[in-house]
């Protein structure tokens, strides 16, 4: 029998190496472009350029997302560790409060014998409790002594999606908006770079991790392109919860400021103080 765990990493290399591809072949129709042989190109003027539906939109089919259930109301349930909160799915929350009308639940799992009240209450408080199926969507979080954030959004029938980074893309998805196999790519690395450099790799790869930001956001106002994305998100919590913002370049630290003057960001900052 195929271990589930390997199943979804082949499918996930699958992923990214179809992904990889797209790239390639559409840098390679972009080089047939220029006519010089010597030209400097720059994907990066490129991104800027790249149709983005806006964040204002009406957001994704819940339905072609998370598939019909008879029109039970859909579920994600994530288990997380309250010792490293995932603060990247905390804000992706807000933001799909924005767009939905969401159930949102936290719970703590007898695994864990306490938790701060920041975080028992890091949904806030939903004063007015409407009938359950006049929502559109269920947010459960439980914190529960997990090496790794883990989330299911149908308990029966599907293996759980493990680590921030992955769970941030989904539900970030969620959210609707699409662009470019090349904007993609870009995003999917920015937010591996954020997880497994910024938060969890040593002060060296951090140093070189903040250079790097700081020559991507010289030359736009968002990691990639003009508008948020998740990329944003995840790179914005790592900074904060590792305590290296204070000590970000520049350009870092005008993007960091962008980021927390919208409600979401600043919603999470609240749980750092």
């Amino acid at each position: 029998e195929v271990d589930p765990s390997l199943q979804a990493l082949e499918s996930r290399q699958e992923e990214i190496l179809k992904r990889l591809y797209e790239l390639k072949s559409a840098v390679d129709g972009l080089s047939k472009m220029i006519q010089t042989p010597d030209a400097d190109f720059d994907v990066t003027n490129i991104i800027q350029t790249d149709e983005f539906s806006p964040l204002t939109t009406n957001g994704a089919d819940l339905d072609l997302m998370l598939g019909k259930d008879y029109g039970a109301l859909k579920d994600v349930v994530i288990n997380a560790n309250p010792s490293l909160p995932p603060l990247s799915l905390l804000v992706i929350h807000s933001l799909l409060c924005e767009r939905y009308k969401i159930l949102s639940a936290v719970h703590t799992h007898s695994s864990v014998k306490s938790v701060p009240e920041n975080l028992l209450k890091c949904f806030g408080e939903q004063t007015k409790k409407q009938p359950r199926h006049e929502y559109q969507l269920g947010f459960t979080l439980i914190w529960k002594d997990v090496p790794k954030p883990q989330m299911k959004f149908s308990i029966q029938t599907m293996c759980p999606i493990e680590g921030e980074g992955n769970i941030a893309r989904f539900l970030f998805s969620l959210l609707g908006q699409k662009c470019s196999a090349v904007t993609s790519t870009l995003i999917d690395s920015w937010v591996d770079t954020a997880i497994f450099q910024l938060k969890e790799g040593s002060s060296k790869e951090r140093g070189a991790v903040l250079r790097s930001l700081n020559a991507a956001l010289g030359k736009s106002s968002w990691l990639v392109g003009n508008e948020l994305t998740v990329a944003d998100v995840v790179a914005w919590c790592a900074l904060r919860q590792t305590g290296t913002a204070n000590t970000a370049p520049a350009n870092v630290q005008k993007w960091m400021k962008s980021c927390e003057n919208l409600a979401p960001f600043s919603s999470v900052m609240k749980l750092l103080k």
